[in-house]
């Protein structure tokens, strides 16, 4: 069985914000996530934000560390989906 990793994106905050911090993950690496479950908590200068899954499989791996300052489309974290 083919396992595809697929790139997933820190999302649209809106109201002209391009970035935000990443506070916490919530989901670990090889954790199995489901649609909806929540994977890390970003901050930014309004609100803190749950990232959400936006589909099931495994955290494969992460793109940054908490405390890192990201922008809206940069990769968040890999998903294995089989």
């Amino acid at each position: 069985m083919s396992v595809e990793h697929i790139d997933m994106h820190v999302p649209s905050f809106g109201h002209g914000l391009a970035e935000a911090l990443l506070v916490e993950w919530v989901a670990e690496v090889g954790d199995h996530v489901e649609r909806g479950d929540v994977v890390a908590v970003m901050e930014t200068d309004k609100a803190s934000t749950e990232v959400l899954a936006e589909r099931g499989g495994r955290v494969a791996a992460r793109s940054a560390s908490a405390g890192t300052i990201l922008k809206s489309g940069d990769v968040l974290y890999q998903l294995a989906a089989e």
